[in-house]
């Protein structure tokens, strides 16, 4: 008697959970990240991409028919690297990602397409600069919006990031999909330098694409 009421119990617990949870959504994705902005001479930077993930979950908030607003929240590995001669620089910097997408989904065949569009804000959380040759060593990278003299020695980079996020795909019926993912920092994470000028054409941004797959429960 007692197991069969703990079970109902349990069980109208978690058609409550699942009740609210109506809109909460999972995505993995991997893809491409780089870097890309100028020099302290204005030359473009020729960096490479790296292959990167983000992972996380967002909340689907309906404002009109067919059109929704995303808020989430992701873990999201970004960075880039450079190649001179027989050495590999390679910087990985770990985000959290803050993304607003403004969403579409009219109803296509047995699902929905997915067309979206909005900003993101980033976190640094943590980032390694490697140097590869015959053998590998790395550093951390430190975040700081300016370098002074008393600063000592090492790769630096803002801590803040932010830009803007563009998707296409598609949502089964089973609330499984699959969307294309474009992401363009719009935020110099060059850190201002003591003696610089003010005129630098240094730039450095964030840079990526990919594929992800999601959830909506």
């Amino acid at each position: 008697m007692k197991t069969k009421t703990l079970t109902l119990i349990l069980s109208m617990v978690m058609i409550t959970v699942i009740s609210q949870a109506q809109g909460i959504g999972i995505r993995a994705g991997f893809g491409f990240q780089n870097i890309n902005g100028k020099d302290d001479n204005g030359d473009k930077l020729e960096y490479k991409m790296i292959p990167a993930f983000n992972i996380g979950a967002n909340y689907e908030i309906s404002v009109a028919d067919e059109f929704y607003v995303q808020p989430g929240l992701l873990f999201a590995k970004k960075g880039a690297k450079y190649e001179i001669s027989d050495i590999t620089n390679k910087s990985n910097i770990y985000y959290l990602d803050i993304p607003i997408n403004f969403v579409y989904k009219p109803a296509f065949y047995n699902g929905k397409l997915i067309l979206g569009f909005g900003p993101y804000f980033a976190f640094g959380i943590k980032g390694t600069y490697k140097i590869e040759t015959s053998g590998t060593s790395s550093v951390d990278i430190k975040f700081k919006n300016k370098v002074t003299s008393d600063d000592p020695d090492g790769i630096y980079s803002r801590r803040m990031d932010a830009g803007a996020n563009l998707l296409f795909g598609y949502e089964l019926s089973s609330r499984l999909s699959f969307q294309l993912d474009a992401q363009l920092g719009l935020v110099n994470l060059e850190p201002d330098y003591e003696g610089t000028t003010d005129d630098s054409d240094s730039k450095m941004s964030n840079t990526g694409f990919g594929i992800s797959a999601g959830y909506r429960f």
